[in-house]
Formats: structure tokens, sequence, C-alpha cells
């Protein structure tokens, strides 16, 4: 019953809520997990006790799971019980009381404005079609602070219009408007020629879906350029740029675009609204970025701190 049950709750999220795939995805893997977890103590994930959840948890620490994902599980198993209460299929929540492992709040990872430059200047030595794709990617998404999902899928209408902003659709599918900046304008300007050198073959079922996609892409089955290999690309553009891979991904750049921002004056709640976050509390971690960055310059730099 429990594999039932966990595809209606997926279907509610997905209606109701406005999940995303990749959040339908991370539910369905935990909950999944979950169940096998229980069925190995003789029980089902939609009849466990509370001391069951207890048992799960502890299990999940034993094997060395990381805080902040098993405290990921224990909120879908709360939201899970939540929609099976709702339901009529149960008359409590089993995880209610369950309290999850502490955890400390890691700051993400940066990239100076040096730093970042240094990408751009080696996406700009990168010749032809691919390189004014990969320059054009490189803008929007640090100039725009996108999602790397939000990047990937930018239909080509998005730039049919004469105005300077995007409306991308982000988690929730809820709209946000994305000032542009004249240089990735003018990017993605320089791409458009070339785009059609990505598209599939005329004769291939993919081409209609693909020309509806900015990056379009004539081997992916979604049409468009993939997550995957963006952040492959990124990769190698990171090698090219004599900076160190780990350290760059999609989403580094989209934590850049907030620091730098919030370093150059912006407020908190103008940068909430730009980056698409719900809830301003986890905009605020760009503050405390900040505060690092700072007692870390002052350490380095200050006269008085050096022994």
């Amino acid at each position: 019953m429990s594999a039932a049950q966990i595809a209606l709750f997926l279907d509610m999220l997905s209606a109701e809520r406005g999940a995303s795939a990749n959040t339908l995805a991370a539910y369905r893997h935990d909950l999944e997990d979950a169940s096998a977890r229980l069925a190995r103590q003789r029980t089902s994930l939609d009849a466990a006790s509370a001391a069951d959840i207890e048992g799960l948890m502890q299990a999940l620490a034993g094997d060395g799971l990381k805080a902040s994902t098993a405290a990921r599980r224990l909120s879908a198993l709360k939201r899970y019980y939540r929609f099976l209460l709702k339901e009529g299929v149960r008359s409590d929540n089993p995880a209610a009381s369950q309290k999850g492992p502490k955890q400390a709040r890691a700051l993400p990872k940066i990239l100076s404005e040096t730093e970042v430059g240094r990408l751009f200047d080696a996406a700009d030595a990168v010749d032809g079609p691919g390189g004014l794709r990969l320059r054009a990617a490189l803008e929007l998404l640090y100039a725009g602070g996108l999602r790397v999902s939000e990047l990937v899928t930018l239909p080509l209408a998005a730039f049919a219009r004469a105005e300077r902003y995007l409306v991308v659709t982000g988690k929730g599918s809820k709209d946000r408007l994305i000032p542009l900046t004249p240089s990735a304008l003018e990017a993605v300007e320089a791409y458009r020629p070339v785009r059609e050198s990505f598209l599939p073959s005329k004769a291939s079922p993919l081409r209609s879906r693909a020309e509806t996609f900015l990056f379009c892409s004539a081997t992916a089955k979604g049409g468009h350029l993939t997550r995957e290999r963006f952040a492959q690309m990124l990769t190698d553009l990171a090698i090219r740029a004599g900076l160190d891979p780990s350290r760059i991904s999609p989403h580094v750049l989209r934590h850049a675009f907030a620091t730098h921002l919030l370093a150059n004056g912006a407020d908190l709640r103008s940068l909430q609204t730009l980056l698409g976050h719900a809830d301003v509390s986890t905009t605020e971690i760009y503050t405390h970025v900040l505060e690092a960055r700072l007692r870390s310059l002052m350490e380095d730099a200050h006269p008085l701190s050096r022994s």
C-alpha cells in the first residue's frame, strides 16, 4: 500500500504545490528508502509507529548520513504523514514529535569578483559557436543569479521582446523579473546567429521541441542543454581559467551573484526578490558570507593582526 500512497502524495505535491521534477524525485527517493528500511524491521511506512520512526532516524545516523540529509529525510516523512492524516489514512503523525539532527548552517562557497572575471576571460578565448553559447549562458547565470534549471530551460520566446528583463519561472511555478545587463543582452545577441548549429536535424523528432529553447540541444531528450552538461562546461572553463574546478559550479555562480550584489550595496529584500527566495531568512545567509569574508580580510591584511 505504501507505494500507492507515495504515488498519490507525489501527485498532490505536483498538482497543488507545483513541485518541480527534482523535488518530486527527492521525495520519492527519501520515502522509498524509508519504506525499504522499515520493511526490514517488519513494518510498513504507512503503519509505522513513533518508535519505528525514531529507530529509523537512529539507523540513518548510525549509517553516517549527513545531518542535513537526515533532516531532509525527516522533513519528507513529516510531510508525508500530514498527507495521510488529511486523507484519513492515519489518525496520527508518527514523525511529528521527532526532532531532526542539529546541523551547522554551512556558508555557501563563493568566488571573488576577480575570479569571476577570469572565468569570463577564459570563455572569451573559446572559439566558435561553443564559445558564443558558453559566454551567453555564463552572462545570464551571473547577471541574473539564475538557478541552473532556470537557465537551461529558458524559452527562446523570452528574448523576443524589446524589454531589458526576463520573466523567469522558478520554484513553485512562481514568476519573477530579472533585469538584464547590457553585456548579457549583447552576449545573447552574439549567440543567436549560431544557435541553429545546436539544433537537431530537421528530420529529427526532437527538432520541434528543441526549437523552443534558447540553449537548445541536438541530443538531449528534453530538447535543451542539460544541467549536467552545463556543469561539465563550467568545470572545463575553470581549468582554462586556472581555477580549482572543485570550487566552480552553476550554483556557486548564483552565490557569487548574490554576495557581489550585497557587497555593492543591494538590500536584502531586493536580493530576495531577484533570487526568488520565499523567505528572506534564506537570503540572510549572504550577510554571514560577507561577515566571514571581511573577518578573513582583516586577519590577512590588517597590520595589527600580524604577529
